[in-house]
């Protein structure tokens, strides 16, 4: 187990309407320097089927270029902590983002959690200073594999109703 501190800056633009929040970022993640960087991470698959765009972005330039077109935010709850590769459940020693950043400078109307480790340090440490409730959505990790795409995409669904 080591001490990790984020090493991806926040994602937004003053029209974000919505703000996505990880937990921490993967292995691969941390290596690309972005966000859902590990291939079998459906997030990306699911926002270009949510999204209804043809191709799925690939590229750190084509995933940011996706956010900002579709208005989107992304973050994670945690700033740092100690954690064994990418294992949500190693997860230790929490020091909290400060979301203030995002929240002061753009336009979002929900905060929505990937996976339930997101939910839990976001309700712990985030919520008390934000003031704002999230909605814990199902991860897109690999190791939720009890959720299809389908019902993935059923449930994350309701992150479209922001751009209506």
């Amino acid at each position: 187990m080591e001490h990790i501190v984020h090493p991806i800056p926040p994602f937004y633009r003053p029209d974000s309407r919505i703000l996505i929040l990880g937990s921490f970022p993967s292995v691969k993640s941390r290596e690309s320097r972005f966000f859902y960087g590990h291939p079998q991470n459906r997030f990306w698959r699911l926002m270009a089927r949510l999204f209804e765009e043809e191709e799925v972005p690939g590229t750190v330039e084509e995933k940011a270029a996706f956010l900002e077109r579709n208005r989107i935010a992304a973050w994670d709850s945690i700033h740092a902590c100690d954690i064994t590769g990418s294992s949500d459940s190693s997860i230790r020693n929490v020091e909290p983002n400060d979301l203030r950043e995002i929240l002061d400078a753009a336009d979002i109307r929900h905060i929505y959690t990937n996976g339930r480790k997101s939910q839990e340090i976001y309700a712990r440490y985030c919520q008390p200073q934000t003031g704002r409730e999230a909605i814990c959505l199902p991860s897109t990790s690999p190791a939720n594999a009890a959720w299809g795409m389908d019902k993935l995409a059923e449930a994350w669904g309701v992150i479209l109703e922001d751009f209506r």
